[in-house]
């Protein structure tokens, strides 16, 4: 069984986390993919963070009727700081015979050597980014060579993905503009009917 691993604060989910995890599913082969919100993300402030719980309902609307496609508590289950490798490891006891992919963007994949017990992670999955234009990829592949060189599996996907930032979204929401076309239908109306990011 082939497991993506697509983590994240996602505050909220939106649709550029939904293509970017689809595209990882399908160039991968993927037979399933794990959305994975974190309880508090260790490289992230705290500023606009709602509850970890809203957090994962939002993801399980946003993924509903997605073939392959599921969202694990794992981390916020587990409470304190989000660390991938402790997010492996549990994965990896829970499905012994599963290949485990981390799928990451560009700029986590960026960083990866400097996450915490990055051998770890790197024992337990191949590890993946996906680059944004030509010269991402570039970058993205000395990165991978890097990584490579550390004992790690890499794959970097050249894909063409929407650019959203869950920010955005936040400071949109907080000025009372329209979020259409950003989220999921289903997303939106939750963050309205429980009044987020006010």
């Amino acid at each position: 069984m082939k497991t993506g691993i697509f983590g994240g604060s996602f505050n909220p989910i939106h649709n550029g986390h939904i293509e970017l995890a689809k595209k990882f599913f399908n160039k991968l082969e993927l037979d399933r993919l794990f959305i994975v919100p974190t309880y508090i993300p260790p490289h992230k402030s705290m500023k606009d963070y709602i509850f970890p719980d809203q957090r994962f309902e939002m993801c399980s609307l946003a993924v509903k009727g997605i073939d392959g496609f599921e969202v694990s508590n794992i981390e916020i289950k587990r409470h304190g700081a989000s660390y991938t490798y402790l997010t492996l490891k549990e994965l990896h006891s829970l499905y012994p015979d599963d290949e485990l992919y981390l799928l990451t963007g560009a700029d986590m994949f960026m960083t990866l050597h400097e996450w915490k017990k990055p051998e770890v992670i790197f024992e337990l999955s191949t590890v993946c980014g996906v680059s944004r234009n030509d010269d991402d990829t570039a970058v993205l592949e000395k990165q991978a060579e890097y990584l490579r060189s550390l004992g790690a599996r890499t794959v970097v996907l050249d894909a063409e993905i929407i650019t959203v930032s869950s920010t955005e979204i936040r400071n949109r929401v907080k000025n009372g503009e329209d979020i259409s076309e950003l989220v999921d239908p289903k997303v939106k109306r939750y963050i309205k009917e429980h009044n987020l990011y006010r």
